[in-house]
């Protein structure tokens, strides 16, 4: 699979021949991640057409590109390991063995520390990262379901909802200890942090909201739930450093919410049961899974609509690329 074109262009200038050779480097691939067939499909931006499919592990339910962007990291819940891919060229880097149960994943900010969510065992791990390995410290036992997580920027917490007993976790990086426990809406899935690290929202799959807890104290305190439709579930942040997605997966829909005044400001019809999104490096474009369509979607934000749909594999369940609005 050739990703990068090399050009050598020769320039003659007062009588010299000037050879420049460089690699002209093509836009980055999305990768999508289908979960019901471990593969993940590699889309080219450019002509939108599928280049490739690379086999993962068994039942791979998210990807994830590395704080450093030198790796998509690929988790293969029944497969007990990871795949690295190279994100500008879609190689395969190498393959983790021996990690219990990836379901969910997330590096600490200061990439000390790879924390995953052991969906089926009920537990989140810690790992070590040297730069090179993975080696497990700690196991930490939590309810029922831990389903996704998310690390404050100062990599001092790791929060984690727990899908079937309806609580919202904080473990502390330090000690792998958890701090405290709480309850949440129906069914919480994805979990996002404002800028700021006072106030997390919560995907309410279970439900037709997001539930917002202020986490600023030594308690949380649930706060506020925002109505944005059947099956709320995965968060992206729109890259404005306020705005924020969720992606309604009953109501076939995408909402806008403003973090700071904490109201859905915008809603875009999106079919097929959007799930996991990335968006655009200029921020007009919405990249989602339409999880049961077997078709990844792009939103113009400013269209309000899908404009353009690439038939993928069997529930797409992620998406990624270099070329992204901030995180």
């Amino acid at each position: 699979m050739k990703i990068f074109s090399i050009a050598r262009v020769c320039i003659v200038l007062g009588g010299l021949w000037i050879s420049i050779g460089g690699a002209l480097a093509a836009a980055p691939p999305l990768f999508v991640l289908n979960s019901l067939e471990a593969n993940v499909s590699v889309i080219d931006p450019v002509t939108w057409t599928e280049t490739a499919r690379i086999p993962t592990g068994k039942e791979p339910h998210h990807l994830y590109l590395t704080p450093d962007e030198k790796s998509i990291i690929v988790a293969n819940a029944l497969g007990d390991t990871l795949t690295f891919l190279d994100p500008r060229t879609a190689q395969i880097q190498r393959t983790v063995r021996g990690i219990v149960d990836p379901y969910h994943l997330r590096f600490t900010p200061d990439m000390k520390w790879f924390i995953t969510a052991a969906n089926r065992l009920n537990h989140v791990d810690f790992y070590r990262w040297d730069g090179k390995e993975l080696t497990l410290v700690q196991r930490v036992a939590t309810s029922r379901t831990p389903s996704h997580l998310w690390i404050d920027s100062r990599s001092t917490t790791v929060y984690s909802t727990m899908q079937d007993s309806d609580e919202l976790v904080a473990i502390d990086i330090a000690t792998q200890t958890i701090k405290w426990r709480t309850k949440t809406g129906a069914m919480p899935a994805d979990v996002y942090g404002s800028p700021d690290d006072k106030r997390l929202f919560v995907g309410l799959t279970g439900s037709d909201s997001v539930e917002v807890f202020d986490v600023s104290g030594r308690e949380p305190v649930s706060i506020k739930k925002i109505k944005t439709g059947n099956g709320a579930h995965a968060f992206r942040a729109a890259g404005d450093g306020r705005h924020l997605y969720v992606s309604n997966r009953v109501a076939n829909s995408i909402s806008k919410i403003d973090m700071t005044t904490q109201q859905v400001v915008e809603s875009y019809p999106v079919p097929g049961g959007p799930d996991c999104m990335e968006v655009s490096a200029d921020g007009r474009f919405i990249y989602v899974s339409s999880r049961w369509a077997r078709k990844l979607s792009v939103v113009d934000t400013e269209a309000k609509k899908v404009v353009r749909q690439v038939t993928v594999g069997k529930s797409p369940h992620g998406v990624w690329t270099l070329q992204h609005a901030p995180r």
